[in-house]
């Protein structure tokens, strides 16, 4: 119950970490977000934008992750019991969760951004 607890606030701290950073580079971005809207790009392409970006931030979070976890199976392969400690199947499910979770959390400032005031993106400074 308590590793539970602990990975879902482990999961938590990441959605809000990957929110933050795409919202705050998202809002960093509205002057080229509005000059994008203002020459003719669709909704969908600023989405693609800001989702691509957190893509590439997820992506390489999780190769990371699984390259730092599959290197120290080694040590922690005494602490586990009846389960393997390169289990393909843990491996692949955390891997799934990590990147709908992330994705998630991109989709909020991409929503956000599709919906920017031309006005008001090319009125900032």
């Amino acid at each position: 119950m308590l590793l539970a607890l602990f990975a879902g606030s482990a999961l938590l701290l990441a959605s809000i970490g990957i929110y933050g950073v795409i919202s705050y580079s998202t809002s960093r971005r509205t002057n080229e977000i509005g000059i994008r809207i203002a020459l003719g790009a669709d909704s969908l392409h600023i989405v693609r934008l800001v989702v691509g970006e957190g893509l590439l931030l997820i992506i390489a979070g999780l190769v990371i992750g699984l390259a730092g976890s599959l290197a120290l199976t080694r040590f922690l392969s005494s602490l586990l019991y009846e389960v393997r400690s390169n289990d393909p199947l843990t491996f692949f499910a955390v891997s799934v969760v990590l990147f709908c979770v992330g994705m998630a959390a991109c989709l909020i400032p991409a929503r956000r951004a599709m919906r920017a005031d031309l006005m008001i993106a090319l009125h900032q400074e």
